[in-house]
């Protein structure tokens, strides 16, 4: 095929319809020159900022969201032939009017949005209710004065009924607002029945960089009193009652506990199981907020627990007015339930259900629907930063550290109790979040944005590009029928191994499906979805779990391919002749790998290309805390077997190839100074491998070629890590 010119932006952009696009058109996301090197750097930046560069996805909370600026420049490449400069285009007004994207797994929305702002209609589908709803509010037309409007209201209503349980007694006199309480996991030991205070270290408060900052807080385990101490301190005495002791040494250490009072040494988990319910809690401290805009730590005191015992008897006297269900075992419940949880109210304390319960029954009695639904996503985001699940992050950086940062339920033993109104001076407030998750959302969505990479003085900066993209902003389609008549969006819950959607009608299937792995996003999302329920739904009505038997993420590889393979299926029989297949995917296992290649294969599509991107947020918990971390997607560009040209390629000759294609591919990132893991360069040969098999005539020769492979792929890498040239 002859080399084609660069394509024409201006004339791109002013495109009255979609391209036609036949099996013998390449895309621009087709070319292995396609420059991803370049887009890991804008979506470097995006990542550590990811609420502020796209505030649209994080409206809700969703795990494993992938990056806007990726996900654009995926859309725009699917679309744009072949010798178009993707580079120049990612920062022009590109617009494909009339063209369909269809996303199977639409999670927080990114694909859905990214395409909205490049023209195209978008058709987004999630098994997963909460998915479902968050992408719908993200996604709806919202009024900023109607809004601004509403929350005044809500404030009005339930904002001083609220605040009047954190309040605080000064040393001194007066009166303070209490910003956070440090509470403590306590047991009784086994032997003595003496209370232990499952403290890891003493020191509960310091700066998130100790060595410019070294203040830090103690408590003294003898009188509870508050003590400042410099961080690195190894012995310290306390100005209330002389006791001196190490702040390191607490209690708990990993797994086990040491009695102070006894010295017996027991495990933590079994003496939970033994006990059949959750540890209590110890108040022990708070944070406040003085009249003169003053932070101040302090001991709890008499008062903080007599206000305390008010709201929990505020709450019986209100009867049951929170979600009742029950954890269901699983893979990111077990632990909470190993820790003696059983319900989802047992992750509440007494004053955060009476408080939550309050703004609840405030959002429920909103009359337009689109606001109620809106202030829900809001009440969601004060769920995930009020509960007793969450921890203190210090000074330096937001405090409160939510509930979900190691994508399980992990029980904190010692948690924060954070002021669900908030102060200006609060973190995971539902006033605050109402300023940066639904505040700076609509504005996003009135004129979104890119960001561009520029050198600043020590590192790379961004700078914000207005006027690109279109503003956000639909009525929702509920059906393909009404989408079909002229609407923008159609989103809808439920199996996307089988759909409304018609045959040969959608231009482009762009989407990132579930891992192979062992976080089941249902599992956390229910923690959500049990609070909506209590909102919304009558009790006769409501389900309790957003778990599903037709969910493609499984821990069993057979059931994985079986249901991915049912949605490839689907988005084959829709997608027109021509149209590309376009997905991220990363994984460390081959068992993820062979999975992807066969469930793709059986469905009836070819790889033709692949290509490395910026993956999952660099703040991730769960990427910060693994030996060999990925920070890798790849980018799989799919076809329908009759639009590939048929190959006879030796299997070794594919092997070849993907060495050779894998390798550049690795030096072009290690040339503009990304840093790759072992686990990274596994996943860019992986995927050359079976982009180069995917074409063979005989798949289950291909699929046994590929488990051969392992031991060489594991030598490739091991060569690869010091020097991609390398070839074995």
């Amino acid at each position: 095929m002859a080399q084609q010119l660069p394509l024409d932006l201006a004339e791109l952009s002013s495109a009255a319809v979609a391209p036609s696009r036949t099996s013998a058109d390449r895309a621009a996301i087709e070319e292995d020159e396609f420059p991803f090197e370049e887009f890991c750097n804008v979506a470097e930046l995006e990542s550590w900022r990811k609420e502020i560069n796209r505030p649209l996805y994080h409206v809700h909370k969703w795990w494993a969201q992938r990056l806007g600026s990726v996900f654009r420049a995926i859309i725009l490449s699917t679309f744009a032939p072949a010798g178009t400069d993707v580079k120049q285009a990612f920062y022009s007004g590109v617009r494909f009017p009339g063209t369909i994207v269809f996303d199977p797994f639409m999670g927080s929305g990114t694909t859905i949005g990214e395409a909205l702002k490049l023209g195209c209609r978008a058709v987004g589908r999630d098994i997963n209710p909460v998915a479902y709803f968050a992408v719908k509010n993200a996604l709806a037309s919202h009024s900023r004065a109607e809004v601004t409007r509403q929350f005044k209201a809500i404030e009005r209503d339930v904002a001083a009924e609220i605040q009047y349980f954190y309040r605080a007694r000064l040393p001194g006199g007066g009166e303070a607002q209490s910003l956070y309480y440090f509470w403590v996991k306590t047991l009784d030991c086994p032997d003595c029945s003496g209370t232990v205070d499952l403290f890891r270290s003493y020191i509960f408060a310091r700066h998130a960089y100790p060595r410019n900052h070294p203040l830090a807080r103690a408590v003294c385990p003898s009188c509870h009193e508050i003590n400042e101490i410099r961080y690195d301190a190894v012995q310290v005495t306390c100005h209330s009652c002389d006791h001196v002791y190490d702040p390191r040494s607490a209690p708990a250490n990993r797994t086990k506990a040491t009695c102070p009072h006894c010295g017996n040494t027991f495990a933590i988990a079994e003496t939970i199981r033994k006990q059949g319910y959750p540890p209590k809690h110890r108040l022990y401290a708070k944070l406040v907020l003085t009249a003169n805009k003053e932070k101040r730590y302090l001991s709890a005191d008499d008062f903080d627990r007599a206000l305390y015992q008010e709201a929990a008897n505020r709450l019986a006297a209100m009867g049951r007015g929170y979600p009742q269900g029950k954890l269901r075992p699983g893979y990111n419940t077990n632990q909470a339930i190993n820790y003696g949880y059983r319900s989802w109210r047992d992750m509440f304390n007494d004053r955060q259900l009476l408080c939550l319960r309050l703004l609840a029954d405030r959002i429920r009695k909103i009359k337009s629907e689109p606001l109620r639904d809106l202030f829900a996503c809001l009440f969601s985001g004060t769920l995930e930063f009020n509960n007793m699940f969450t921890s203190y992050k210090g000074e330096g950086t937001g405090a409160v550290r939510h509930m979900f940062s190691h994508h399980i339920l992990k029980p904190e033993r010692t948690p924060l109790e954070a002021n669900p109104w908030g102060t200006r001076k609060s973190s995971g407030a539902f006033s605050t979040l109402f300023e940066s998750r639904i505040m700076r959302s609509i504005g996003y969505c009135e004129n979104p944005f890119e960001i561009t990479v520029e050198n600043g003085n020590s590192r790379p900066a961004t700078k914000k590009m207005f006027g690109l993209s279109e503003s956000i902003g639909f009525p929702i389609a509920e059906s393909f029928d009404a989408f079909d008549k002229g609407g923008r969006v159609y989103l809808s819950c439920g199996d996307s191994g089988k759909t409304d959607i018609p045959s040969d009608s959608v231009d482009a299937v762009i989407t990132d499906p579930p891992f192979f792995d062992n976080v089941h996003y249902s599992e956390l999302a229910d923690f959500f979805h049990v609070w909506q329920q209590y909102m919304f739904q009558p009790a006769n009505q409501r389900s309790l779990t957003t778990r599903s038997d037709k969910e493609v993420q499984q821990t069993d590889a057979k059931a994985f391919t079986a249901r991915l393979r049912s949605v490839w299926r689907e988005c084959r029989r829709v997608l027109k002749r021509g149209g590309l297949l376009v997905f991220s995917y990363h994984h460390s296992r081959p068992e993820g790998w062979h999975s992807i290649f066969q469930s793709l294969a059986e469905s009836g599509f070819v790889i033709v290309s692949t290509h490395p991107i910026k993956a999952e947020m660099s703040v991730a918990m769960p990427k910060n805390q693994a030996k060999s971390p990925i920070d890798l997607d790849i980018i799989l560009v799919c076809r329908k077997r009759e639009d590939v040209k048929a190959q006879v390629l030796f299997h070794e000759d594919a092997w070849n190839q993907a060495l050779a294609v894998a390798g550049n591919q690795i030096e072009r990132l290690r040339r503009v100074g990304r840093k790759l893991s072992r686990n990274d360069i596994r996943v860019v040969l992986t995927a050359q491998v079976i982009r180069f098999l995917s074409n063979s005539d005989d798949l289950e020769a291909a699929y046994a070629f590929l488990a051969d492979k392992e031991n060489t792929i594991d030598r490739t890498i091991s060569l690869w890590e010091l020097n991609p040239t390398d070839r074995c």
